[in-house]
């Protein structure tokens, strides 16, 4: 039985965290997205900024209004991507490890409301649901939005993914559990509680 205690939060330690295209006019994100190009994995998605973006977009609308037929309550339009528990290919396919940062943020600080879940990446899942792929598609996993209790089900059964399932995913593909947080106030709120806490005590 596993059980997962924490999600993590990956950023670029030259950036705030928690932020996200989808916060940005498309011209601005187009922008960026033109700027992070690379071979990675995680650039060479952007390599056509307007279809990643529009594709983006239309996958965050699937998993809100999913979510939301599943009884959430997101209170933004848009949500702050996490990993469940964490991801050795995230660290693995970073282009810039030096600048790697990592915050994780307890479980227990969400509620069923807070927080939908995808296996994998949601733009991925809803991708293959979408084209059912006959050798990477299955149907229990694929284009599902699992709440924080079935996800919590389904890893004590199996374990995370990456370390204890046996997937079909060409090895480009993040295999590992994604969380759409839908309450940034409540993260960054929780975050500058830690930051203050962190701070090194000046004697008056």
């Amino acid at each position: 039985m596993v059980k997962i205690s924490y999600l993590t939060h990956y950023y670029h330690k030259d950036q705030e965290p928690f932020r996200t295209l989808s916060a940005l006019p498309d011209a601005d994100a187009i922008r960026i997205m033109r700027s992070l190009i690379d071979d990675t994995p995680f650039g060479a998605r952007f390599k056509n900024p307007e279809q990643y973006l529009r594709e983006r977009r239309a996958t965050e609308v699937w998993v809100r209004v999913g979510f939301i037929a599943k009884g959430g309550k997101p209170k933004d339009a848009y949500p702050i991507s996490m990993v469940l528990g964490e991801s050795p290919w995230m660290v693995e396919n970073l282009p810039d490890r030096e600048k790697h940062g990592e915050i994780r943020l307890p479980i227990s600080l969400f509620t069923r409301d807070d927080v939908s879940f995808t296996y994998p990446d949601s733009m991925i899942s809803y991708g293959l649901s979408r084209d059912k792929p006959a050798e990477f598609y299955q149907s229990g996993l694929h284009g599902i939005i699992f709440t924080l209790d079935e996800i919590s089900d389904l890893v004590e059964a199996r374990g995370l993914p990456e370390g204890n399932w046996e997937t079909s995913l060409p090895d480009h593909l993040a295999p590992y559990i994604e969380a759409q947080v839908w309450n940034l106030q409540m993260v960054r709120t929780y975050w500058q509680r830690l930051q203050r806490e962190a701070a090194p005590f000046a004697p008056e």
